[in-house]
């Protein structure tokens, strides 16, 4: 949640202020109510206005603001409502010191108190305020601003990435604390943020801050210190993504992009995993990985659905596993061990409740996996072993060539593992992107959702693999749209859902050629004699056809593999209703894209 940008450097013809705009605006996606700036120079000026990048773009568009050090943050608000007031950069009594934070300060109302007591002043109702107070009690006690900065956040209890510019520096001190962070080296500049997308026009090589380090950042030098106050050498990594991977390409939104993306991403999961010659999966960052014997997965939204899809692949491949909300497990009421491999799956490897999960599991001695996307992100550094799913750079809140991707790497994951594969799986797996794109292509979804988009509720249905995929579909529909969805196992229609069912319900059952046919078309019965017009995603088109109002086809492929399928024409038709009510589809309301705090 939130964005940090920072910059110092000596860029020609742009100002630090144009690369703090830019920054802000590659971290749109990840969600927020206000935005603002920071530049040192003889003194801080700061700009912060409640809303839209395009206010404060506005309120500066007259202004020219000299300096070469700079901070900017897009707010999600936690402590106090949106407003000018409440948005970062928070200053000191002097208006010397300029901060601003991601995560939570636990113990901030203690803090404030004993600064209020010695005099200082608060302007907002934000944790973060204390911050650049307690750097100013540490100055004024006669430390330097590196041994104010560091003092300061030792008092901090919580989550936190913090960045701070002091007036006449052309300095930016950071910090991190299970918040992401990371550093981008230019050659006329250096600079962090949250996420690279924030600075991969002007970089892409980057350092990944781990936690409890401190970068000092100067124009043509990054120092990072560790706990103990001692200079450390940092890898410095460099990105594949292009910057045009970040960009719109013509597209109306981020989503839309990304949904379209979904035949490339797959094939890059796949790329030199399945091999044809000899009917296996490898994963050479697994290599030397041993059977478990039984597997945790722990995920939140979308990719505890993958997760669910994941945990039946794995006990039908004789290995016991179980996939958690990572906001509920519990390893002292989960039997969990040395024999147990614990799996964090997480699109951005930033997801608080996961890597919380991640963390506990070491603890007690299980062994740890990250499926992510993001090469360097916190769950990839802390647990054993990291698979990466390199579906390329995901602006759009709501998770779609990510999930596809997710299903893909864990799919593959389930054959590695127990080694249980065959060429028939191994061929399916490769005829996945040509198979996505024949959807893309030929796919009425659009004109389903212009026929429904007035309806009451949308529920989603299935049996075996595609129940997670119903979870997912309900999902994006709530997540893009604002509207009422439901998603749930097929079979639990009669106990509860059915009273919702009416001629205003559009029902989107999953159903493939397996042993689950059958039962399908009892619960297509179910809800076609209340009324509700079904729409059915289907490999089984001309037998389904004459029972429901629409068909959304997929392509037949193993019966594992449909559920990557199906979620396309699915992630489609929330697209376009949410598109046909003019939603703000890339940044939904009240939602972000990566979830930093418990």
């Amino acid at each position: 949640m939130c964005g940090i940008i920072g910059y110092t450097g000596t860029r020609a013809n742009q100002d630090v202020v144009d690369v703090l705009l830019n920054g802000l605006s590659g971290l749109e996606y990840r969600g927020y109510d206000s935005t603002g700036v920071a530049v040192a120079n003889s003194s801080i000026s700061v700009y912060k206005r409640e809303g839209e990048l395009s206010a404060l773009e506005e309120t500066l568009s007259d202004e020219t603001l000299d300096g070469f050090a700079g901070i900017g943050h897009t707010r999600w608000s936690t402590h106090g409502q949106p407003s000018d007031t409440n948005a970062h950069p928070h200053t000191d009594c002097s208006g010397r010191i300029a901060v601003v934070h991601n995560g939570i300060i636990e113990n901030y109302q203690e803090l404030r108190e004993a600064l209020g007591a010695n005099g200082h002043r608060f302007d907002s109702e934000t944790d973060t305020e204390v911050i650049p107070h307690l750097i100013e009690t540490a100055l004024e006690q006669g430390d330097d601003f590196e041994t104010a900065f560091r003092r300061a956040v030792d008092r901090l209890d919580g989550s936190y990435a913090v960045a701070a510019i002091g007036a006449e520096r052309e300095t930016v001190y950071a910090t991190r604390n299970r918040s992401p962070l990371v550093l981008g080296i230019g050659d006329d500049g250096n600079y962090l943020a949250s996420d690279v997308p924030a600075f991969l026009e002007y970089t892409d090589r980057v350092v990944y801050l781990e936690d409890g380090q401190v970068a000092v950042m100067e124009q043509s030098d990054i120092e990072i210190i560790n706990e103990n106050g001692v200079p450390v050498n940092m890898p410095v990594e460099t990105i594949s993504w292009d910057p045009e991977d970040a960009g719109k390409s013509g597209y109306d939104h981020y989503m839309l992009k990304e949904i379209y993306e979904q035949p490339h991403a797959i094939r890059e999961c796949l790329r030199g995993r399945p091999q044809t010659i000899d009917e296996s999966i490898t994963i050479d960052e697994l290599e030397d990985l041993p059977r478990p014997e039984r597997i945790h997965f722990v995920a939140c939204g979308t990719s505890y659905h993958a997760s669910m899809y994941a945990s039946r692949l794995f006990r039908e491949r004789g290995i016991p596993a179980t996939a958690f909300f990572a906001s509920e497990y519990d390893v002292d009421a989960i039997p969990v061990d040395e024999e147990t491999l614990v799996v964090g799956v997480t699109q951005s490897g930033e997801t608080a409740d996961t890597l919380a999960a991640l963390r506990d599991a070491k603890k007690v001695g299980a062994g740890t996996l990250a499926v992510t996307n993001v090469v360097g992100s916190s769950a990839a550094r802390e647990t054993d072993r990291v698979m990466y799913i390199r579906a390329g750079p995901e602006i759009g809140v709501a998770a779609t060539k990510t999930f596809a991707s997710q299903q893909a790497a864990l799919a593959m994951l389930s054959s590695a593992i127990t080694g249980s594969c065959s060429r028939e799986f191994v061929d399916a797996l490769r005829a996945l992107s040509d198979q996505m794109q024949s959807i893309l292509d030929d796919s009425s979804a659009k004109e389903i959702a212009e026929e429904y988009v007035d309806s009451d509720a949308y529920f989603f249905i299935g049996r075996g693999y595609n129940a997670p995929v119903a979870l997912e579909g309900a999902l994006k529909m709530k997540e893009i749209s604002y509207k009422h969805a439901e998603g749930f196992p097929a079979g639990e229609l009669k106990h509860g859902p059915l009273a919702l069912v009416t001629e205003r319900t559009p029902v989107f059952p999953l159903l493939t050629s397996d042993a689950n046919y059958e039962k399908m078309i009892g619960n297509i019965k179910e809800v076609e004699s209340r009324g509700a017009p079904v729409i059915a995603v289907t490999d089984a088109e001309e037998r389904v056809e004459p029972l429901a109002d629409h068909v959304l086809r997929i392509p037949k492929t193993d019966r594992r593999l449909t559920p990557i399928l199906m979620n396309v024409q699915l992630q489609l038709v929330s697209y376009w209703v949410a598109n046909r009510l003019d939603r703000s589809i890339d940044k939904p309301r009240n939602l972000a894209k990566s979830v930093t705090v418990e």
